[in-house]
């Protein structure tokens, strides 16, 4: 097993936790609010499931070889320690300096004001700017303490909502085919699909299942992360894929896709409400609420060990390494995301840009950190792997296949109606190389 070294972070998450987390992070919004905008863009049921299919057996790809990249490095950081060891130095603080000061704080953010939204929904009152980014600073604090408490802590919030989600989305399903009187027919009934909407409409699949990754940047407080990481990420995938495919099936069950396509938030409510009264629809927002908080906590369990790692590297500011004396948890970088998140609250505007902004950059991204697994097989070759990729090099190369793919079709769609945040947002990333080197140059200053 792998120990602790002093002063670092705890190994305190097992399994139970770990999946929760993977499986937090991932199902979050997505699933109850993207369906009905794909429907408007795809009005065809049987592409729709293959757009979910496809990209959850893409998405599985890649798990498996982060799976073994995180057995072989187990260590706070994830997609970072793996890009610094496979490119070096440059490519690791381009991918950090993106997670620290942008997608992470404005991931945070969006749920946050996505939470917010949810409950003034439910309690029925009108959702004003103000009382909405209210609810939502409070909810980043809220959980940046919580963190801050203890990864344990932070684990237990996501093994809570993470259960409640789970059971939601099961309840859903099953009460769509066991109760509801939908009808298969709708299955194959549709019209005819657009190119421009279906890359709009795989950008919302791909930002459905983002998250994922987001697992093996708590292998550094992982318990014997060389035998469970690999069950965690596997377990986690196949929980999140068929849970995803399972709830596009049930929509299309109750409702046909252009009934579906005009629900926009509220589908998992209509639903619920046609099989179990008001009250079922009451419950579901409840659920979706907590799968939201869920999210949101995982996020900012998971994502503030980058600044950690780079900090501990020396890639940027070193008071963002700093380990809380009681509760062994990245304190600084926690307190520091949060506050930036809080920035974007207040700064967030259009949700759906953002959406095609966060996937661009962080898929692009991960092309990179699965293709690692080729370069370290060459320069760790005799490391230790409790875990290999299955089907190498098919698997991988499935991803990045897929993925390469998925991305061009979402520039190209984005393009096509005006939308140049995913350009914008690789050439921020593209930025972060002479940033690097101004760090290096400043770092040799006396």
């Amino acid at each position: 097993m792998i120990q602790s070294p002093p002063h670092d972070l705890r190994r305190v998450i097992g399994f139970a936790g770990g999946t929760a987390l993977i499986v937090g992070i991932t199902i979050g919004s997505g699933i109850f609010r993207t369906p009905p905008t794909i429907a408007g863009l795809v009005p065809n049921p049987l592409v729709i499931m293959g757009l979910w299919t496809a990209f959850g057996l893409i998405s599985i790809c890649g798990a498996l070889a982060v799976a073994e990249l995180s057995t072989l490095l187990p260590r706070a950081g994830g997609v970072y320690v793996f890009l610094r060891e496979a490119y070096g130095d440059a490519a690791a603080f381009v991918f950090g300096w993106l997670y620290v000061l942008v997608t992470t704080p404005t991931t945070v953010a969006a749920l946050s004001v996505v939470f917010a939204e949810f409950l003034l929904n439910l309690l029925g009152r009108p959702a004003g700017a103000a009382t909405v980014q209210l609810i939502a600073i409070a909810a980043i604090i809220i959980l940046t303490f919580a963190n801050v408490l203890g990864a344990r802590v932070g684990a237990a919030v996501s093994e809570v909502t993470t259960l409640v989600k789970v059971t939601a989305l099961a309840a859903i399903i099953l009460g769509a085919f066991l109760l509801g009187h939908g009808s298969l027919s709708h299955l194959t009934e549709g019209g005819a699909v657009q190119g421009g909407g279906l890359a709009r409409a795989v950008a919302a699949v791909i930002w459905t299942y983002d998250g994922w990754i987001g697992v093996s940047m708590i292998a550094g407080e992982v318990v014997a992360p060389e035998r469970l990481m690999k069950r965690i990420i596997i377990v986690g995938m196949l929980v999140i894929v068929t849970l995803y495919i399972g709830a596009n099936l049930a929509y299309l069950y109750i409702m046909p896709v252009s009934i579906m396509a005009q629900q926009k938030e509220a589908i998992a409510r209509t639903v619920m409400t046609a099989i179990a009264g008001p009250a079922g629809g009451v419950l579901i927002m409840l659920a979706i609420m907590t799968s939201v908080f869920g999210a949101l906590n995982g996020n900012l369990l998971a994502k503030t060990r980058v600044p950690y790692a780079m900090a501990r590297d020396g890639l940027i500011f070193s008071f963002l390494g700093s380990i809380h004396p009681r509760w062994a948890t990245p304190w600084a970088a926690l307190l520091i995301q949060g506050a930036v998140a809080i920035i974007m609250v207040l700064l967030l505007r259009d949700y759906d840009t953002l959406i095609t902004y966060f996937v661009v950059v962080e898929w692009a991204a991960l092309i990179f950190a699965v293709a690692a697994v080729f370069v370290l097989r060459r320069k760790m070759a005799e490391a230790p792997r409790p875990f290999r990729t299955p089907g190498y090099p098919w698997v991988p190369l499935a991803f990045l296949l897929g993925t390469v793919i998925g991305l061009s079709a979402i520039v190209w769609g984005q393009i096509q109606v005006g939308n140049f945040s995913p350009v914008y947002g690789l050439a921020i990333a593209v930025a972060g190389f002479p940033v690097h080197h101004l760090w290096k140059r400043l770092q040799r200053s006396p």
